[in-house]
C-alpha cells in the first residue's frame, strides 16, 4: 500500500511525523505547503518543508514547535549587533539547512533539494513540495496586503485576516513526486493532517489540477481536524476563522473540505451532538501530545481511511 498525505505548519508535521513512524519506509509521501517559502538574506527558507524534516529527522524543537532543538543563536546576534534584519529567526543549524537549500537550488529544482537534505538526515519517506515552482500566500489585512511572513512572523498575525490569494498558482504546476503520489495504482488512502486549512492546505489545492485529482481520486480522503473544544492546537486557525465569521467547530472544517474528503476525525470534545450528512466523523483523543501519539492517532487514521475503502461500494 501507499499513503499520501498533505501537510503544513506545526500540526502537520506532527501527524506527518507519526504517519513515517507505522507506514513502511518508502510508502508514505509527504506533499508539503510551499507558499510560506520566502527568500530573506538572500537565502531561500522553506518553513513548512523544514518542519516537516526536522520531525522526520527526530531533530525538531518540540517546545517551540519550530526549528530545531537545542539551537544556538550566535549568528542571530551577530545580526542583530551589525543592525541587519532580525524580524525573521535562524538559528545556527537552522541556518545550516538554509545555506544548503540555496546552494542546491542554483542547480536542481526544489524538489531534488529536498530529497537531497532527507536523505541527508537519513529520512526513508519521500517528502515533496506542492510544486517546484514558486507560489506565494499573500494576506490582505485590514493594514493591507502582506507577504505571508510579514503577517505570521514579522506583525505575529496580528492585522486583521480579510482573504488570502496565491499569487503564481495559476501558472504552476504540481510537483512530479506530488503527482506521482496520486497516480500510484498502490495508493490506498489520502491524509490531509491538521494542518491550518486556509495558509497551509489551501495552497496545496490552488496548484492546478490538484484538487481536480483529488476530487476525482479513487481511494478514500480523510482529514483530521485542527481543533479541539473550539481552539487551534497551535497557530492563528482559530483567530483567522472567528475574523472571517466562521465558528471554530468540525462543522466549518467540513464545509471547507466540501467534496474533497469522505471523513473527518475530530476530538472526543467535539463529537457530541455533531453529525454531517454524507461525511463518515469518527472520534479520538487527537492532542499529539509525544512521538508514541502520533504515531497512534497515525494509526487510527489509516485504520479510517481502510474502514471508509472497505465500506465502498
Amino acid at each position: 500500500m501507499s499513503v499520501l498525505a498533505l501537510a503544513g505548519g506545526v500540526g502537520g508535521a506532527k501527524l506527518a511525523n507519526g504517519l513515517a513512524g507505522v507506514v513502511p519506509p518508502g510508502a508514505l509521501t509527504i506533499a508539503v505547503n510551499t507558499g510560506d517559502d520566502f527568500v530573506h538574506m538572500g537565502l531561500h527558507i522553506s518553513p513548512d518543508i523544514d518542519s516537516v524534516t526536522y520531525a522526520l529527522a527526530g531533530m525538531n524543537d518540540s517546545v517551540r514547535g519550530w526549528g530545531v532543538a537545542d539551537e544556538s543563536w550566535a549568528f542571530m546576534d551577530a545580526t542583530r549587533r551589525l543592525g541587519g534584519e532580525s524580524w525573521f529567526n535562524l538559528g545556527d543549524r537552522d541556518l545550516a539547512t538554509h545555506v544548503l537549500r540555496t546552494a542546491l537550488l542554483r542547480e536542481g529544482t526544489l524538489s531534488s533539494a529536498t530529497a537531497d537534505i532527507a536523505a541527508r538526515l537519513g529520512i526513508g519517506q519521500p517528502i515533496v513540495p506542492m510544486s517546484d515552482d514558486p507560489v506565494r500566500s499573500m494576506i490582505d489585512t485590514d493594514q493591507g496586503e502582506m507577504a505571508f511572513q510579514d503577517y505570521f512572523v514579522r506583525h505575529q498575525c496580528g492585522p486583521r485576516f480579510q482573504s488570502i490569494r496565491f499569487d503564481g498558482a495559476a501558472a504552476a504546476r504540481p510537483s512530479a513526486g506530488l503527482v506521482e503520489a496520486l497516480d500510484d495504482p498502490a495508493l490506498e488512502a489520502i491524509i490531509l493532517c491538521p494542518s491550518n486549512p486556509i495558509l497551509s492546505i489551501d495552497p496545496i489545492l490552488a496548484v492546478p489540477g490538484v484538487r481536480d485529482r483529488l476530487v476525482a481520486r479513487r481511494v478514500p480522503c480523510v482529514a483530521l481536524s485542527p481543533f479541539i473544544a473550539g481552539q487551534a492546537v497551535k497557530g492563528p486557525a482559530a483567530k483567522i476563522m472567528t475574523e472571517l465569521g466562521l465558528p471554530t467547530t468540525p462543522a466549518t472544517i467540513a464545509r471547507h473540505y466540501d467534496g474533497l474528503i469522505d471523513g473527518l476525525m475530530v476530538d472526543v470534545a467535539d463529537a457530541q451532538g455533531w453529525t454531517d450528512d454524507g461525511l463518515v466523523v469518527r472520534s479520538a483523543d487527537i492532542l499529539m501530545r509525544n512521538v508514541d501519539q502520533q504515531r497512534a492517532l497515525a494509526a487510527q487514521m489509516i485504520d479510517f481511511a481502510a474502514a471508509l475503502r472497505r465500506a465502498a461500494p
